[in-house]
Formats: structure tokens, sequence, C-alpha cells
């Protein structure tokens, strides 16, 4: 386990590990997301109060997770980079926030989208929205700093603080519709409980979920390969890999 661990913090190893790995998660992770979408926007039922208009779900509530899990993500590997400094750590961090912050956008947007004909409104200040939209500044604040400070080191350690300090976030915006009276209804789909929809709608929903996290995955590693040769572009093994790219 910890001979693996000490592997997964070498940049050279996972590069290798990312380039094997990312087509099977772009071709998969494509696939399920199509088939979701498609099947939830084309083929499913309508629904008893809110008709075609829910069908924004198959793209509000992937994005929606999506948004929560990769900063949950992003925590896990700040906590990483200040306890046992793994470049690579940070690493992640920096090449996922730009894609958090998309996601989250993403999923504000489609929520604005569905709450128009839902609420009779684009916006509301309601507690899940508006954590929603603290989550999205949240992205914009990593990258910021992570920009504003040109130490490869300080940056790091700066940007892993700011992300453990919005963690805090997260619960919030998972628990705002059961702590507050708010109009966001309850999660639609929950992994832990037996859906409330028929199987019609929820396995679509769930196809769009997993592809959505599979592709998240294959965005993640192309970011960081991209990082990793910048970071690396002295070191003997980019060399090989630059020269061995050019024949």
């Amino acid at each position: 386990m910890w001979q693996f661990f000490h592997k997964l913090g070498s940049p050279k190893w996972f590069y290798g590990i990312a380039t094997r790995l990312m087509p099977w998660l772009l071709v998969i992770g494509t696939a399920l997301l199509m088939a979701g979408i498609v099947w939830g926007l084309a083929f499913a039922p309508k629904d008893y109060l809110q008709g075609d208009s829910y069908r924004i779900i198959f793209i509000h509530v992937p994005t929606a997770f999506l948004a929560q899990s990769a900063y949950i993500m992003m925590a896990v590997a700040a906590v990483v980079t200040l306890v046992w400094r793994m470049k690579l750590a940070d690493v992640f961090v920096k090449a996922v926030a730009p894609v958090g912050l998309v996601i989250t956008f993403l999923s504000l947007f489609t929520g604005a989208v569905w709450g128009k004909p839902t609420w009779g409104t684009w916006w509301i200040w309601d507690a899940r929205l508006t954590s929603m939209l603290i989550l999205l500044f949240l992205y914009g604040g990593v990258i910021a700093l992570d920009r504003a400070i040109n130490d490869e080191k300080s940056a790091a350690r700066a940007v892993a603080v700011l992300v453990l300090v919005g963690v805090v976030n997260i619960p919030i915006i998972k628990y705002s519709v059961e702590w507050w009276n708010t109009l966001h209804q309850p999660a639609t789909f929950k992994l832990t409980e037996k859906p409330s929809m028929p199987a019609e709608m929820w396995v679509p929903l769930l196809l769009a979920v997993l592809g959505m996290y599979l592709i998240f995955g294959w965005l993640a590693c192309v970011r960081m390969q991209t990082e990793i040769l910048a970071r690396e572009q002295k070191t003997r093994w980019v060399k090989d890999l630059v020269m061995a790219g050019r024949h």
C-alpha cells in the first residue's frame, strides 16, 4: 500500500498511468453521458407535476454532484500537500480548479433554466443556490491565488489552506434544504436510498452521473499531464519524451 502511495507521488509514474487510462475514461465516459442525456431528454416519461421541464435534471444533477465532489477531492489533495508535501497533490488542485469552476457554472446555469418554469424566476437567493454561488467564487479564488504567487511552494501551501477553509461550504450545500426553509427541492437522486422516481428516470440519470465523473477524470488527467510537463521540463524523462514525440 505504502509502495503504491509512494509511486503515486512520482510525476513520471503518474504520467504513464494517466496515458493508459485516458482513452478508456474518455470513450466510456462519453458513451455513458450521451446515453443518459439522450435517454433522459428524448425517451424518459414526463414528470406528473413539472412535465418536460424536469428533463434539465439529466444535465443539472450530474454537474451539481461533480461540482461538490471535485472540491472534496481538492480538499483531500490539499491535506496531502500540507502534510506530506507531495508535488502531485498540488498539481491535482491546480489542474482541477478550472474544471470545477466550469462545472459549477454549468450547474448554476442549468439550475436557472430549471428554476424559470418551476419558480417563475431565473434566480432567487435561496440557501442552496447561494451556497453553490459561493462554491463558484471559491474555485475562482483558488485559481486567482495560485496565479498571484510566483513561488511554486508558497503558492501550493496558500492554495491548500484556502481550499481547506472553503470545504466547510460543502456540507452547507448538501444540507441547506434540510436546515433552512428553501424553495429548492430535496435531493432528486440519492445513492444511499431507494430512488423516489421510476427506473425510466433514475437509470438514465445514473448513467449521466457516471459518464460525467469519468469525463472529469479524463479532463483531470489531461490537465495534470500538461502541468507535469511544464514543471518537469528540465528532467531527463521529459526530454526523452519530447524527443520520442518528434520522431
